[in-house]
């Protein structure tokens, strides 16, 4: 199933946006989200971001690599509970674009894979363009970096002598242990009182 907030440009070509300079405001077109079970196009994400009003692209590409803490990685899998997972990556991408920090940012595009991605493929991709490369690459670790602690996306990392689920070591996301039955019924009337 592929879900996509936003439209690609398939055009080759680098897009002339009317009002595109550098007094016509912060972005100017929608970004490109994407959760997919279909292998990623890093060509497809910069394309969408490509505007003649920019000077830097800037591109991340997370891809399955073949060992893991000395151990031979065979694949990894991927799961999410999709539509929170697509809902902050959007939420994500929309405050990046809103961001003082990061004026002269024009566009974004990130997809995520999910299912099976094998060894030398990309599991995710963001491509971003500014008017200058400090803003472009900035921008891009903030996506990765943020996307990598706070999206809804599980990681299994098959090795050829076993499996492990792994957490993303940015991860924010609360473990709290679960809490007693007094704990529960401490704010609740008592009978007799």
């Amino acid at each position: 199933a592929v879900e996509t907030a936003g439209v690609s440009n398939s055009d080759a070509r680098p897009r002339q946006l009317v009002g595109s300079g550098a007094m016509s405001g912060r972005h100017t077109s929608e970004p490109l989200v994407r959760i997919t079970h279909e292998p990623l196009d890093i060509q497809e994400l910069v394309r969408h971001v490509t505007d003649t009003a920019c000077g830097g692209i800037a591109t991340f590409s997370g891809t399955t690599r073949d060992n893991f803490d000395g151990r031979e990685v065979v694949r990894l899998e991927y799961e999410a509970y999709e539509p929170m997972a697509l809902k902050e990556l959007r939420s994500i991408v929309q405050a990046t674009l809103a961001d003082p920090a990061f004026s002269g940012l024009r566009h974004v595009a990130c997809a995520h894979r999910l299912g099976v991605v094998p060894n030398g493929e990309s599991s995710v991709i963001i491509a971003v363009s500014a008017e200058h490369r400090k803003e472009a690459f900035d921008a891009c670790r903030h996506v990765i970096d943020t996307l990598k602690a706070s999206v809804p996306i599980w990681k299994k990392e098959i090795y050829a002598d076993g499996s492990s689920w792994k957490a993303n070591k940015e991860w924010i996301g609360v473990e709290a242990p679960l809490p007693t039955t007094a704990a529960l019924t401490a704010d609740l009337p008592r009978e007799g009182a």
